[in-house]
């Protein structure tokens, strides 16, 4: 209760000194909000604007969806780059955040965000719906742009195959996937066996009753395994197919140690063929 008072009081100070400098503006939500995710609000969102464009082929007119869209990290952006033709729709497990987003993007009505009541051991111990049973709440072949980021770190197998079946579903034909992994590879498997990494991901392990040799994912932390959910390079690639999505790039990220890298996570994009 202390430790949370005392992170409330620091976060309300942070707020008041964002006024006062002049950070603060109508799409940057206050601190105390930012819960989920520890990265600096604008510069992520900014970073990922430009790879959506350069590495996801981002359109102006393209009809986009954000899975787990927050408090609109990656939707403030996306105002300035798409265009009358556009449009973006996100939602999300977390009420705060997208009541926060629809009265601020008032002025955006091509901008909309939905609550979702998905359960997750992590952020929605609560909620009413399995993430392998949600249907997400859009017509087939709604959207051309669909961006995932730090959502498949946080789900497990089973979860990740039914929403890249929802993510197919939802694509038009050429549309394109955009999402962020903890992908193993060979190199990443090498460097967190050799304490590398910033996750300690149980290599040798499993959380989830699977058995002992299976190779398709890893976990951090067996009691919450959906804390940081790793996945086998191969896994992701037969999933995708298996949904009728194809790898259109992967792009390595540092979590793991690598001294090349685009950025933390692991990002891969994949489109919905013609």
């Amino acid at each position: 209760m202390l430790a949370r008072a005392a992170l409330s009081l620091r976060l309300r100070t942070a707020d008041l000194r964002d006024r006062v400098t002049g950070r603060a503006d109508a799409l940057v939500p206050p601190r105390r909000l930012e819960h989920i995710g520890h990265s600096d609000f604008v510069a992520t969102g900014d970073e990922f604007a430009r790879h959506f464009v350069a590495l996801g082929g981002l359109r102006p007119s393209d009809r986009v969806l954000d899975v787990g869209c927050g408090i609109g990290r990656m939707a403030r952006p996306l105002t300035a780059l798409l265009g009358p033709d556009g449009s973006y729709d996100g939602f999300d497990i977390d009420p705060s955040g997208v009541d926060w987003c629809r009265e601020h993007y008032a002025a955006f009505p091509r901008f909309r965000f939905q609550a979702v009541d998905v359960a997750n051991p992590r952020y929605n111990p609560g909620g009413a719906l399995a993430a392998h049973a949600f249907r997400f709440p859009y017509e087939d072949g709604a959207f051309d742009f669909v961006l995932l980021t730090s959502v498949f770190t946080h789900l497990l197998p089973g979860d990740v195959d039914h929403y890249l079946a929802e993510i197919a579903r939802v694509l038009a034909p050429g549309g394109r996937l955009f999402a962020t992994f903890f992908l193993l590879d060979d190199e990443a498997r090498a460097l967190v066996a050799a304490g590398r990494s910033s996750l300690a991901f149980r290599l040798d392990a499993r959380s989830d009753g699977l058995p002992p040799g299976d190779e398709n994912h890893a976990v951090v932390d067996p009691e919450i395994p959906e804390e940081a959910v790793a996945f086998a390079t191969a896994w992701v690639g037969a999933a995708l197919a298996r949904h009728g999505l194809r790898e259109a790039g992967r792009h390595p990220g540092s979590w793991c140690g690598r001294a090349a890298f685009t950025s933390y996570q692991d990002i891969l994009c994949a489109e919905r063929p013609h």
